[in-house]
């Protein structure tokens, strides 16, 4: 390490100190008992150590089924979005057909849309289809997000050289073969980093399931968690147990989906 990039991993170490401060806070709130928090002096270590916040959680909230809806749906979310995200910016990358740059302006605008703004139309069209069932309608403003398809058909653009699915096309391979054997093995990487993306979007969700479920035993974590931060007691102790389990689903993703996160960063580097 040469002294010209002392500075930079200085800075570097003061940005990782600062996004891991409010984690390593909660983890060590989470062991301690409600009065001790936001003691001051506040101590890293928690004096005494106890597992009662994690106990009552589990006793008497229904947080199981809060962690069950949340991950269920997310992994349903993502799983669906990552393909139709995929399918979709293959068509759009590779095909030509009438009205293609018109939708996929009207597709790539819809990004500057916020959600909020979207979100009363689109529980009122549920609702009135009878596809509110909140294991259905908590999936969809996720199935195919513009910043998915944007991504992937940008991907393929780059990645996928058309002379490979001509050579397909001449050996008679049908085009959904072609989109399943050469395409979705060369997206892996976007596959991965989407994966995580879209994964994050649907299980933090709050807005949505707000307004669409009422029944507090379909809450998603979120939801629970909010309730409990809202109530009278305003039970931070049990708030910062339930976020320190919230986080194992979504660092289990990255730590499975890490080597293709990692070949996305290079394959950009590389490209870029």
């Amino acid at each position: 390490m040469t002294r010209a990039r002392i500075p930079l991993y200085g800075v570097l170490v003061l940005l990782l100190l600062a996004f891991l401060a409010p984690l390593l806070w909660a983890l060590s709130g989470s062991f301690k008992p409600r009065g001790d928090i936001f003691g001051y002096p506040p101590q890293p270590v928690p004096d005494p150590f106890t597992l009662d916040n994690y106990q009552r959680l589990f006793s008497g909230q229904p947080f199981w089924r809060w962690f069950l809806m949340s991950t269920v749906v997310a992994l349903v979310a993502t799983t669906v979005s990552v393909f139709v995200c995929a399918l979709a910016g293959y068509a759009f990358a590779k095909f030509r057909f009438a009205g293609k740059e018109l939708l996929f302006g009207v597709m790539f605008s819809s990004l500057s849309i916020p959600f909020a703004v979207i979100l009363v139309p689109l529980f009122v069209i549920l609702v009135k289809t009878g596809l509110g069932s909140p294991w259905f309608a908590l999936i969809v403003p996720w199935v195919a997000p513009a910043f998915g398809i944007f991504m992937m058909q940008q991907y393929i653009v780059q990645s996928v050289p058309d002379s490979v699915l001509e050579a397909a096309r001449i050996d008679g391979a049908s085009e959904f073969g072609i989109f399943r054997t050469i395409v979705l093995p060369l997206l892996r990487p976007a596959l991965g980093a989407l994966a995580v993306w879209q994964f994050l979007q649907s299980y933090n969700s709050f807005l949505w399931p707000l307004v669409l479920v009422s029944d507090s035993s379909r809450y998603t974590l979120p939801l629970g968690l909010q309730t409990l931060f809202v109530s009278e007691q305003r039970q931070y102790d049990l708030v910062l147990a339930g976020a320190v389990i919230a986080v194992v689903p979504a660092v289990a993703l990255f730590v499975l989906l890490r080597k293709q996160l990692l070949e996305g960063l290079s394959t950009g580097a590389v490209k870029g």
